[in-house]
């Protein structure tokens, strides 16, 4: 399948030019260093690729929900990052526009690399303010989007700046993720396995709906499948329960009835007095869930039944863990799963946000055939919406 907008490879950039790049450098820190560098890897193509062709570069991303400028969400451990990966410095912006900034642009040769100071230090970002953007147009000659988990935002960076600055294009990486995530949809490996988990149905109703019209199977996980249960009478306990969430599910059921698609829920859980790692635990035979416990992960059989159905797969999309993966005792459903998907034979695509980060955690990561830097931006793809960081790209 052919991708619609333009690419770095249809670019000419002009000599001694430079290339403002978004990327989505919004990753996890400790004690100032980056402990997943997934995302920073992964667009490292895109890097390379223009400073092989002489460009320098001006990276800009956000990173965490400060409230104006904050040290603790400076981009310099993306930065220091970086350079690692590509054995070569990359300069640090203090700010994220000013003379100080435009200086720092003019000082950089050939091959260069400038990463500007977080953008959400600057209100504007999230306003998509259009003078800022101007001034962030201003720092380059070319726009390069890279920053897939950031397209589904109208923020200034990714929606405003390429109003302002041409030509607009799509990085490597981005251009991978639309495409692979369309492909899902529009063009799906048969038998196609759907593996959802995570706590809401109504976060992913048009997830669900999609994919009722076009997979052989989804399975269900995670905390969304006690709205299941509710909208068929069976008792929870304590578990976690979203109240607006039960008709959403009564819905779904409605029309799995109606589809060629297998809907499937747990047939047996793991369930907790509390969500503490070392809270009482015992394994329920069913998924009826006494007063007092709540069930914090899907049991053995539910976890050999979804198992032998990734076997039979041509393709797999898993987004959600299966539970609280995240408390020792209660993330073997995930891990199962995880690793049911990793040594499956068939195209494997994980979401990003919690299931990246259980892959991660499972040393899994590398074993599957793409693993999406977005966590909303792809569910919004997949739902079918229109991403604005994409849309706004020059046309192919």
């Amino acid at each position: 399948m052919a991708f619609s907008k333009r690419t770095i490879d249809d670019l000419e950039i002009p000599e001694g030019g430079g290339v403002f790049v978004r990327v989505d450098f919004n990753v996890p820190l400790k004690d100032g260093e980056v402990t997943d560098d997934a995302r920073i890897r992964q667009t490292v193509p895109t890097i390379e690729a223009l400073r092989e062709r002489g460009a320098h570069l001006v990276l800009a991303s956000h990173l965490g929900r400060p409230d104006g400028r904050d040290p603790e969400t400076s981009m310099e451990p993306t930065s220091r990052r970086l350079g690692e990966l590509l054995g070569a410095h990359v300069h640090q912006a203090s700010e994220v526009i000013g003379p100080e900034v435009r200086r720092e642009v003019e000082r950089l040769e050939p091959g260069e690399i400038l990463m500007l100071e977080n953008l959400r230090w600057e209100s504007g970002e999230t306003d998509n303010d259009d003078e800022l953007a101007h001034e962030l147009a201003d720092l380059a000659d070319v726009y390069v989007n890279d920053a897939f988990g950031a397209s589904h935002r109208a923020h200034a960076s990714v929606y405003g700046v390429p109003q302002h600055l041409r030509p607009a294009v799509a990085g490597k990486l981005l251009e991978k993720e639309v495409t692979t995530l369309t492909e899902l949809i529009e063009d799906p490996q048969q038998p196609f396995v759907v593996v959802l988990g995570g706590a809401k149905v109504s976060d992913k109703i048009g997830l669900i709906e999609r994919f009722l019209e076009v997979a052989d199977a989804i399975l269900i996980g995670g905390a969304m499948c006690f709205s299941f249960f509710r909208a068929q009478d069976i008792p929870t306990g304590d578990s976690m329960v979203e109240e607006d969430d039960i008709e959403v599910a009564r819905r779904v059921l409605e029309k799995a009835e109606d589809s060629d698609c297998d809907l499937r829920l747990p047939v047996d859980l793991v369930a907790g007095r509390a969500f503490e790692e070392d809270t009482e635990r015992q394994e329920l035979d069913g998924v009826e869930v006494p007063d007092g416990w709540m069930g914090l992960d899907v049991g053995h059989r539910t976890v050999e039944g979804y198992r032998e159905v990734i076997e039979g797969a041509a393709q797999v999309f898993w987004n959600g863990p299966m539970g609280a993966f995240e408390l020792a005792p209660f993330a073997e459903g995930t891990r199962a799963v995880a690793e049911a998907v990793a040594e499956s034979e068939a195209k494997t695509v994980v979401g990003g946000g919690d299931s990246a980060a259980a892959l991660a955690s499972f040393g899994l990561a590398d074993s599957v055939t793409h693993l999406s830097t977005g966590g909303g931006a792809s569910l919004e793809l997949l739902e079918g919406k229109e991403l604005p960081g994409v849309e706004v790209l020059d046309d192919a």
